[in-house]
């Protein structure tokens, strides 16, 4: 007797399916900054199974070839922490800030994000749905330029 398969889960809904339009590959050294009881760890694991290796914490003092930056509103000031992270990007590296999708919870207005990344040198490469609580934004630097 035969049974039925059971539903594939929805594209994503553990983070997988952005942690690859976000442009995460095997092998990338990905440092995680701003780390707090309220991140989602599905889409953490997610990023982690796609590389291949744990996520590197707030001690790691090499190059990295991309950032996960969870922000919330009141953090601080976020163009200082892109500017700090630009120096540790290697060439074509980017940061992907997380950001609560729910004002109660720190919400940061998209214009924050992009007068900070342009501040840092940095530029919009899009905006993801990462979580049921969390907003992705790719942050890049310009082509030709480091």
């Amino acid at each position: 007797m035969n049974t039925p398969a059971a539903p594939a889960a929805e594209p994503g809904s553990d983070g997988s399916g952005t942690v690859g339009r976000l442009g995460f590959v095997a092998e990338q050294i990905v440092q995680e900054l701003g780390w707090d009881e309220d991140v989602d760890d599905d889409f953490r694991f997610a990023v982690e199974d796609v590389i291949g290796s744990d996520l590197e914490d707030d001690d790691y003092t090499g190059e990295t070839d991309a950032v996960l930056l969870w922000w919330r509103a009141g953090d601080g000031d976020l163009t200082d922490a892109l500017v700090d992270l630009v120096g540790v990007l290697q060439e074509g590296g980017f940061v992907v800030a997380l950001t609560p999708k729910n004002r109660e919870n720190g919400a940061v207005d998209p214009s924050e994000i992009d007068e900070a990344a342009g501040t840092a040198g940095l530029h919009t490469a899009g905006a993801f749905h990462a979580s049921p609580d969390w907003r992705a934004t790719k942050l890049v630097a310009p082509k030709g330029r480091r």
